[in-house]
């Protein structure tokens, strides 16, 4: 696992490649980017946004979506797999936040983790990039697996793989840092084909040889 150095030398590269990195998924409002969230679950931030639109033109806040029948917010975002769970995860948590946060979707780890279809990675996600406030890493796919291959974790269970690069990120970099991972890992850093001749990232890489 890389030390404090080759960490810090990392994040300055990657900081250099991108340091605009921010969220992919598009959002107006705290409450859009949750249901975008828990809508992102094995599905491309790409796809989410060509559904989210007609879904909060139809249902803006969440008291509507609350109220909406099932099958109507299904039909809205089938094309986002495991849609029946997705939906009920939708309206559970615009109920929930509608009768238990006055409306408002909460700025707490913890408030926000009592809402169905919200684990760390969803709560994360929306307490960094809707209300800035850096609480932990987002660990989503990309971030798992470019972490393991940068040398930042050995660990391969999100929590644990959390845990290291908050010790190897300083705090005022975590929100930057899983989306700029995210965009790395899009861009250049392919599962299968990685284009190693072209990544920034390579001089630090054990891929290449380096510790």
């Amino acid at each position: 696992m890389k030390d404090r150095a080759g960490a810090a030398e990392l994040i300055r590269l990657l900081r250099k490649a991108y340091p605009e990195a921010s969220c992919s998924l598009d959002h107006r409002s705290p409450y859009e980017l949750l249901m975008a969230t828990i809508l992102s679950a094995q599905c491309t931030d790409e796809r989410v946004n060509m559904v989210t639109p007609a879904l909060f033109r139809k249902y803006p806040g969440p008291a509507e979506l609350a109220a909406a029948p099932l099958p109507e917010i299904e039909a809205l975002i089938r094309s986002t797999g495991f849609y029946r769970n997705k939906a009920l995860s939708l309206k559970e948590a615009s109920r929930a936040i509608e009768e238990d946060f006055g409306g408002k979707v909460p700025r707490t780890m913890e408030e926000l983790l009592t809402l169905r279809g919200v684990a760390r990675k969803t709560a994360n996600v929306v307490l960094g990039s809707a209300y800035g406030i850096a609480a932990g890493v987002v660990v989503d796919t990309h971030v798992k697996r470019l972490a393991f291959r940068l040398g930042l974790t050995r660990e391969t269970a999100p929590a644990k793989i959390e845990l290291d690069l908050m010790k190897a990120v300083p705090k005022d970099d975590w929100i930057w840092f899983a989306h700029a991972l995210v965009l790395h890992g899009r861009a250049v850093c392919d599962a299968r084909k990685p284009l190693c001749g072209r990544c920034p990232l390579a001089p630090l890489c054990p891929k290449n040889g380096v510790k």
